[in-house]
């Protein structure tokens, strides 16, 4: 079944803009960006929900660090494979919709399950693969139907605010997860999640399939793609000749695996100072707080990529090691948000990197790598939730967040490329 905006021819992009705030949001006047943009940002808020939620359920049935951290490693899980996705999705927009299709019904599953005291921890970890599998979708269908629809001229901008939404949605989700739990309870906020990824849909129901350009008689294309395997094998084989990529893959790997790790943890850290769930939720949203200053800083002075890149990762493994050694809940807060604001300026220059970084025909292998670097962050994170099972989550933490600076330092004396990459 198609919508009807399915035969809508696209517009012509509007000419480049100036840098500067205005520039930041010029794609927001390319016809279907914004729905798009509205189905992220709306798809972020429920993805982050379902994380706080799920590490939620399994700190408040178990205790264990290692099981709530595992909460993340199931999420996230499925980014391992995601090289093995990216760039091969027929149709982008209706992979969206068959993501949250199966999501929605799901999420309302959990939530009568919760209503009704029969909600178990083992229920949580397939679930979350099944979150982690539609995050992928997300990072390897939506975002690459927004390049189709803003083009490279606009493409900064765009994933600016893509990071933005992405932000908000950690603030939004965290936030009225903790208040919904603590006011009406888990079935409750599973139900609310749900209905939010049901809205998701239905904004994405209204965005058209790109056309798919005729192939060129006497082409590969005019005939069958070639090999699955086999692209996927030349596009790790071309890696080693973009140094560019290597520079900026390598630093998403030390940051995700021993920096950004912690997000489970933040239960485990809320109640070594008897904070309430709302109070936890305000932990947790304090990190997407951070992240959206970040972002919008990034969105509106359109600083060096780069060196945003690296100077934000380095100063967010720093400043969450007071996270770790002071146990007061609003010292945790301020330095969760601080850590949260370099955080934001990753995440928002990390995908335009990539992309700006290969060239067309590789644009979607870039992304698929990007998620497999990415997909660092499940074992990180698994990693530790066995080192604060033996030595507690402070010390695990401090540990981390020290390597992961130091593994930085070194990186950018071995593969300094990125630095220089505007």
């Amino acid at each position: 079944m198609t919508s009807a905006a399915d035969d809508v021819a696209p517009t012509p992009a509007p000419p480049p803009a100036a840098a500067g705030f205005g520039h930041a949001f010029t794609s927001l006047r390319i016809p279907h960006f914004p729905k798009v943009y509205v189905a992220g940002a709306i798809w972020s808020i429920a993805r982050w929900g379902l994380g706080f939620l799920g590490a939620f359920v399994a700190n408040d049935l178990t205790g264990s660090p290692r099981l709530v951290q595992l909460t993340g490693s199931a999420m996230w899980g499925p980014l391992l494979l995601a090289g093995l996705i990216g760039g091969a999705v027929f149709d982008r927009r209706r992979t969206v919709l068959v993501q949250l299709g199966v999501l929605a019904p799901l999420a309302a599953l959990l939530g009568v399950l919760a209503w009704q005291d029969r909600l178990r921890v083992w229920m949580i970890y397939p679930f979350m693969l099944l979150v982690g599998l539609g995050w992928i979708v997300d990072m390897t269908a939506r975002r690459a139907l927004i390049y189709d629809l803003v083009g490279p001229e606009r493409v900064n901008g765009a994933m600016a605010l893509e990071s933005l939404s992405s932000s908000a949605g950690l603030f939004l989700g965290a936030l009225v997860g903790g208040t919904v739990i603590q006011t009406l309870g888990v079935g409750p906020a599973y139900l609310a999640v749900a209905g939010a990824l049901a809205v998701c849909a239905v904004v994405m129901w209204r965005v058209p399939s790109p056309p798919r350009a005729a192939p060129v008689p006497g082409t590969q294309a005019a005939t069958k793609p070639p090999p699955f395997l086999r692209t996927v094998v030349e596009g790790f084989r071309a890696l080693p000749g973009n140094l560019a990529l290597v520079s900026i893959l390598g630093v998403t790997v030390f940051v995700d695996f021993f920096h950004f790790a912690y997000m489970p943890i933040v239960q485990v850290m809320g109640r070594r100072v008897d904070a309430s769930p709302a109070m936890i939720g305000l932990l947790s949203a304090a990190v997407g707080a951070g992240m959206m200053a970040g972002s919008l800083w990034v969105a509106v002075r359109a600083p060096h990529r780069g060196r945003a890149y690296v100077v934000g990762s380095m100063l967010a493994c720093l400043v969450l090691v007071a996270f770790a050694v002071v146990p007061n809940y609003w010292v945790m807060l301020v330095s969760l948000v601080l850590a949260g604001t370099a955080l934001g300026l990753f995440g928002s220059t990390q995908t335009a990197l990539a992309i700006t970084a290969t060239s067309a025909e590789l644009r979607g292998r870039a992304m698929g790598l990007l998620s497999m670097a990415i997909g660092s962050l499940p074992v990180g994170m698994y990693a530790l939730g066995e080192l604060a099972q033996v030595v507690g989550a402070p010390t695990a933490l401090v540990v981390f967040n020290l390597a992961g600076f130091v593994g930085l330092v070194v990186w950018m004396r071995v593969r300094p490329e990125v630095w220089s990459v505007h």
